[in-house]
């Protein structure tokens, strides 16, 4: 009994994997440390997968890394982001031909109107894709129904006075209605997109990183009273008229846009726009070279208000374009003047439709409207020196590409009513 109990007592004082086991203890104790440890819970195995899963990166990676950098590749992770920071840094700039492949992504309000579109038009045949936000109050859908079949184009029917999250490169912040006809129609609502629309772009460039360019207006120079009109002028504006809602609107734009610059290190840019005429004007918008080329077309008198001799410089849409995306692609925030520096009176512009369009025209006389700037012309020098800008159409070449134009839609809205 003693022996048994003496043997009892050593099975319970020896380790339980000796008594699992002594085939085993004794196989174990004849392989090294190392081996043992391998073997035990099936160490070896994943040891081998992760062998397998590093061999596969290896043989990847070198084929990613010929793509070219993640922002060249929209589908790559990170593409987006990595945009953002060169944009940040002011890395972009002014694109050198040699890399006009890669691809920006970029938002263009008000893009269904006339400026817009052509803009529009401009950016696609860079090769970018581009999306439009328009709520279609001036705008037109017959503006852009030619891109409609791009995969690189995208119309969003929506209003600026109302906040809308998109991932973007840049903001073209063209929204507004710029003829005196269309923005005193609903003057609350023009200053509303002027500052409403304005914050809302400035607060989504600042989120995402994007670069923003306002189109203010010459008409931030009211009635002025220095000529030629430089940025450095303040102006003459009256805070409380008819076109208050859309001179003023621009101005606080302006300020808008600069206390954003300084103050959130947003990139920004101002263009100030003088008169522009080109193909896809509304008919009917009340500016002067609309006015006139429709007039004569429909053989109505071209109507003159005050006595004619109030003078106004103007652009062809195609060199506004230019500048504007100059601007965006440089690296000044401006404020700089967009605009053709000849210098026309009314009458005189009158006369250049009548031998455009119809010599025998004759001229109607009314009273002049509220606060119509007595003389409007840019200096465009600083456009010159820092954005090597000047507009290259001479009005004679312009007039008739937009006199083609207003002509067929004209004709085509008579051929409608005639339906009718």
């Amino acid at each position: 009994m003693k022996q048994l109990h003496k043997q009892t007592s050593k099975d319970e004082e020896m380790p339980s994997s000796a008594q699992y086991s002594p085939k085993s203890q004794k196989h174990h104790r004849s392989l090294p440390r190392s081996i043992n440890y391998l073997l035990r819970e099936q160490r070896l195995l994943f040891i081998l997968i992760g062998i397998f899963i590093g061999s596969i990166f290896f043989i990847i990676q070198p084929t990613l890394s010929h793509l070219g950098p993640p922002d060249t590749h929209p589908s790559l992770p990170g593409y987006i982001s990595t945009r953002r920071r060169d944009y940040r840094s002011g890395g972009v700039g002014r694109v050198p031909a040699g890399i006009g492949s890669r691809r920006l992504r970029i938002v263009v309000t008000g893009g269904a109107g006339f400026v817009g579109s052509h803009l529009v038009d401009m950016l696609i045949g860079r090769g970018n894709e581009v999306i439009v936000i328009d709520n279609f109050f001036t705008g037109r859908k017959d503006n852009l129904v030619h891109l409609f079949g791009n995969s690189r184009f995208e119309l969003i029917r929506h209003d600026v006075v109302e906040p809308i999250l998109l991932e973007v490169d840049q903001i073209y912040h063209l929204a507004c209605p710029a003829s005196p006809v269309h923005y005193k129609y609903n003057p609350v609502k023009t200053i509303k997109t002027n500052v409403m629309g304005t914050l809302n772009m400035l607060g989504l460039a600042k989120r995402i990183g994007a670069r923003f360019l306002l189109t203010s207006t010459s008409e931030v120079y009211g009635d002025p009273l220095e000529h030629p009109q430089k940025e450095t002028y303040w102006g003459n504006v009256n805070p409380i008229g008819e076109r208050s809602c859309y001179d003023e609107g621009k101005r606080t734009a302006e300020t808008l846009t600069m206390d954003y610059h300084r103050g959130a290190g947003v990139e920004v840019r101002i263009a100030r726009i003088f008169n522009t005429y080109g193909p896809r004007m509304c008919l009917d918008d009340g500016r002067v070279v609309s006015n006139f080329v429709a007039q004569a077309i429909r053989k109505q008198p071209l109507t003159v208000y005050g006595d004619g001799k109030q003078t106004r410089s103007f652009q062809y849409v195609s060199d506004l374009v230019n500048g504007l995306v100059a601007l965006m692609d440089g690296e000044h925030v401006g404020p700089f003047n967009l605009g053709n520096p000849g210098e026309f009176t009314m009458l005189e512009l009158a006369q250049v439709v009548k031998e455009t369009i119809d010599s025998s025209a004759t001229i109607e006389y009314k009273p002049n409207t509220a606060d119509d700037p007595h003389m409007r012309k840019p200096d465009i020098s600083k456009a010159k020196e820092l954005l090597n800008w000047e507009p290259k159409v001479p009005l004679r070449e312009g007039l008739p590409l937009m006199v083609n134009d207003f002509r067929n839609r004209i004709l085509n809205e008579d051929e409608g009513r005639g339906m009718k």
